[in-house]
Order: C-alpha cells, then sequence, then structure tokens
C-alpha cells in the first residue's frame, strides 16, 4: 500500500498542552510534504541536488538545495549522506513558498560533524568485546598432535 493512501494520524494527547505547560503541536503524517530527489548537478566548487516536493493536493514544486564541497571535506561529511542532509534542509523550513532555492550552511555541516563526533566518542565508551582466547575450538577440535 502507497504511503498516501495511509489515512492521518491524529494528535496524541501528549502533544497537547498539559498542565499549563506549552507543547509543540506535532502535525499529523499525511500533512507533511514529501521531497523526491530529482537529480544533481556541479556547479564551481559546489552540487546542487534538485528535488521536487509533493503537497497534499498532489501539486508539485521544484526546490534546489546547494552544498559546498570544499566544506564537506573540512566536516567530513561523506558524498552520500549528501542528499539527504539537503533535504533536511527542505524539511525544517518555515513553509514559506516564495524561495526555492536553499543552501547548506556551514554551520549545518559543523552541527553534523559535532553529532558524529560525539557518537564516535559514545561508540568508544563503550566496552571493549574480549579478545579471542588461544584455546578457541578446541573442544570440538580436539586436541592436536
Amino acid at each position: 500500500m502507497p504511503l498516501d493512501q495511509f489515512p492521518p494520524q491524529p494528535l496524541r494527547s501528549s502533544m497537547l498542552k498539559s498542565e499549563g505547560a506549552e507543547r509543540p503541536k506535532i502535525a499529523p503524517k499525511g500533512t507533511k510534504m514529501q521531497y523526491i530527489l530529482t537529480g544533481f548537478t556541479h556547479d564551481v566548487g559546489s552540487r546542487v541536488f534538485a528535488f521536487e516536493s509533493i503537497g497534499e493536493d498532489r501539486t508539485r514544486m521544484a526546490y534546489s538545495v546547494r552544498a559546498d564541497l570544499a566544506l564537506t571535506r573540512k566536516y567530513g561529511i561523506r558524498m552520500q549522506e549528501l542528499p539527504l542532509l539537503c533535504r533536511n534542509v527542505l524539511e525544517q523550513r518555515d513553509g514559506d513558498d516564495s524561495q526555492r532555492t536553499f543552501t547548506y550552511t556551514e554551520a549545518a555541516m559543523s552541527l553534523r560533524a559535532n553529532i558524529r563526533a560525539a557518537e564516535a566518542a559514545e561508540q568508544k565508551k563503550r566496552t571493549p568485546r574480549r579478545p579471542p582466547s588461544e584455546n578457541v575450538g578446541t573442544a570440538w577440535r580436539g586436541p592436536r598432535a
């Protein structure tokens, strides 16, 4: 079943105001725009990703996101990650339909690099696996002559 045929999900009670605290309301999944990568081009040290948005009323609009390749190398962002990161730029926009061209900024790249560094540090903190002992498999191999 295609994703667009699922009925919209209602807001959960935890997403609504409770006990006077203001909580952000999250729109149901059915109202979110979908962005489809339609291609990319190279333009003077940048990669420009072309996206097409599909609105709730099935209208399509073209968008583009530019990423500076020198900055991606500086912050250690892999080329394979760029399309998804650029799509995140579109998903986080404020909803103004007049702007169709965006840039994946150095600040966003720096934030991404910091997140990856924190993940790597967390991975190092985990207990290392024990190295295999010299007598692995002796129970089923039997004694050596």
